[in-house]
């Protein structure tokens, strides 16, 4: 059986809980993000925080790292791991449409499939959801809400700074 743990970090965000399978990160979750999984799937608390992921997210919110180089373990279906493997291709500072990722997958029709499970991802900010927009560049869904959306994608434009 695989071990679960998990830590709390502050964020510009807000709180982020952070969840480790076997010391590898598999879950980044914002305070009342959509589909956050029960708090007791997320295993023991670890009072002294993944060092890696913690050092690298405070240098990404300080604006000095654009690109995670830790290792994470991405839990879904083969097609939502092909998506959000798609997701972590979209270059910092920019954006990709949901029917753009569908034609990148060989799929052209599948921008909806793409949209839910882009919505899945179990690890925000690092498996870089927020750079999804709809057609024309329309801001939309964000499982942390479109406020946090707006406010990552206006921070990686260099539009707004911590």
């Amino acid at each position: 059986m695989r071990t679960r743990t998990h830590t709390l970090t502050d964020s510009p965000y807000g709180l982020l809980t952070l969840v480790a399978d076997e010391g590898v990160l598999c879950g980044l979750y914002m305070t009342d993000q959509r589909h956050r999984p029960p708090e007791e799937s997320f295993g023991d608390r670890d009072h002294t925080p993944f060092p890696e992921v913690v050092e690298q997210l405070q240098a990404y919110f300080d604006g000095e790292l654009k690109e995670f180089t830790f290792e994470v373990r991405l839990h879904g279906t083969p097609f939502q791991r092909t998506v959000w493997d798609q997701l972590r291709r979209i270059p910092y500072g920019e954006t990709r449409s949901y029917g753009a990722l569908a034609d990148a997958l060989g799929s052209p029709g599948a921008s909806r499939a793409v949209g839910l499970a882009n919505g899945r991802n179990p690890i925000g900010i690092v498996v870089p959801c927020h750079r999804v927009v709809g057609a024309g560049g329309s801001l939309t869904g964000y499982g942390g809400g479109l406020e946090r959306k707006q406010r990552l994608l206006d921070f990686e434009s260099g539009a707004a700074l911590f």
